[in-house]
């Protein structure tokens, strides 16, 4: 009974890794197939090494926190393994009906805080410290964002160029009898050093999510009396991560472009760096903490400071009656017509198969902040406030869930 059980939480945990790999590997590599640089499969096998190299290393920190320090190991029996297998599954089901970003990592350390909870072993000063985090984690994004989107963004749209390339930008001259690999023709310097920016941080989103999302599949039987020792935990959700990276990733990274079509590719750089560093130091300290949160949280405070520019910073702590209006939307994220200045293409641009409009010959000089009336911004946006608020709603919900469902199931077994 005792094997028939282990083999049931091998099993679900690579269910649950596999929806990892297929969704995060689409989320890290996006921008890359998008603009041509990387194919699907070359993505999922940098994805696969990334990930691993992130699991290997920071992500044992974050496995031993979830696998014996938020509750002792002994409590991670196989049928309690399996359940809480069972509702981080469950986390992912409902992210993919809803359409939103769920939190693996916030929905996994819900069942075991349920588990915590029946036993009466649960680590409350370690849950404080990581809860502390969830709460800053994203604050620290947003403002990250805000600064950035206010203060630099603006001369980075200017100066940094991505070209749409009609063609991959490695190409494979197959006259002879190997294949010799060349640059796509149409590519400058400044695209070639461009290109691989974008690859870089695509690989380091990757290092991220391995370290951050291999506890979400293997942690529950890890650790004393486990299933299996740290070493095979992390190869196993590695093997789990590459199996969606071959497969089910394919379409995400097929559709990302139309689901994130307004994301300037700049802009996705930014919120890739800034959301993978803050998750990189959390896993260093063994907290486990969602990607997705802090991403999107860099993605809301960038198009809130680029919007904001329009406005000084008196305007902005002024009472609403008297403060100049402007338009607090992502959609300020993609460069405005009224200051008539380059426009960068945008992740959807490059998937749709459509040119970028036209940059001027002469690249107009960065108005100051608050030196600007209100910013006449593009049409374009990257989420609704409906959106925006679904999202947090399932953030707060969906780890609230896995605490109150999985409690009872604890009580009873």
């Amino acid at each position: 009974m005792v094997t028939l059980l282990a083999i049931v939480g091998i099993v679900v945990a690579v269910f649950v890794g596999f929806n990892i790999g297929g969704s995060s590997t689409g989320v890290a590599f996006g921008p890359a197939v998008g603009s041509r640089l990387v194919r699907k499969t070359t993505a999922a096998a940098l994805f696969l090494g990334f990930g691993f190299l992130g699991a290997w290393t920071v992500g044992r920190n974050v496995i031993d926190t979830m696998s014996s320090s938020i509750i002792p190991a002994a409590q991670f029996t196989p049928v309690a393994s399996v359940v809480v297998l069972f509702f981080t599954g469950g986390a992912l089901l409902i992210s993919n009906l809803y359409g939103v970003p769920a939190s693996t990592s916030m929905t996994a350390v819900g069942a075991i805080v349920g588990l915590g909870l029946a036993s009466g072993t649960l680590n409350q000063a370690l849950m404080f410290v990581i809860v502390s985090a969830w709460i800053v984690a994203p604050l620290l994004c947003f403002a990250v964002g805000v600064g950035v989107g206010r203060y630099i963004y603006p001369y980075l749209d200017r100066y940094v160029a991505f070209t749409t390339f009609n063609l991959h930008f490695v190409q494979f001259d197959r006259s002879g009898t190997v294949p010799r690999p060349y640059l796509n023709p149409n590519a400058s310097l400044q695209d070639i050093v461009g290109s691989l920016f974008v690859v870089v941080i695509a690989c380091y989103m990757a290092f991220s999510a391995g370290a951050s999302n291999a506890a979400n599949a293997v942690a529950p039987l890890v650790g004393e009396g486990g299933s299996l020792t740290a070493n095979q935990g992390v190869l196993l959700a590695v093997f789990a991560f590459g199996l969606g990276s071959f497969t089910i990733a394919r379409r995400t990274l097929e559709t990302v472009g139309q689901e994130i079509t307004e994301l300037p590719i700049l802009a996705s750089l930014i919120v890739s760096t800034v959301g993978g560093t803050v998750i990189t130091v959390l896993s260093t300290f063994g907290i486990p903490a969602s990607l997705a949160v802090s991403t999107t949280s860099t993605i809301i405070g960038l198009g809130w400071g680029r919007a904001s520019r329009a406005v000084s910073l008196p305007e902005l702590v002024t009472p609403t009656s008297e403060r100049p209006e402007f338009e607090v939307a992502t959609g300020a994220l993609v460069t405005s017509r009224a200051e008539e200045a380059p426009v960068s293409p945008t992740i959807g641009d490059l998937a749709r198969d459509e040119e970028p409009p036209e940059k001027p010959d002469d690249t107009p000089d960065v108005p100051g902040v608050g030196t600007e009336g209100p910013v006449d911004l593009d049409e374009k946006s990257l989420f609704n406030p409906a959106a925006a608020k679904r999202i947090a709603t399932m953030w707060v919900l969906t780890p609230s869930l896995a605490v109150v469902a999985s409690y009872p199931v604890f009580v009873f077994l």
